[in-house]
């Protein structure tokens, strides 16, 4: 065979990057990208459709890589890797 065909990369509005530590008090966040464009910092996955929704995206499926990327993490990672509670 030598037919070889480009695998498909999606090219989403929205893209949620990878968890930060928030300050001491704080919780994690990830950061939000719609259009290219910093959004702000999101702490749940219900802060990502109430930001989407605000700029008038509505999201049906957050597993739709069309739809969302998710950048270090799915969308059930709000903290950061390696690091333990009640630890100092």
């Amino acid at each position: 065979m030598t037919e070889q065909s480009a695998p498909y990369m999606s090219n989403p509005r929205i893209r949620v990057l990878g968890v930060c530590e928030g300050r001491p008090g704080s919780p994690p966040f990830r950061v939000m990208e719609i259009d290219g464009e910093v959004i702000g910092e999101v702490t749940s996955i219900t802060g990502v459709l109430e930001a989407a929704a605000a700029r008038g995206i509505v999201i049906h499926d957050l597993d739709d890589p069309d739809v969302v990327r998710w950048v270090g993490g799915d969308k059930f990672t709000w903290r950061v890797r390696g690091t333990r509670r009640g630890r100092g």
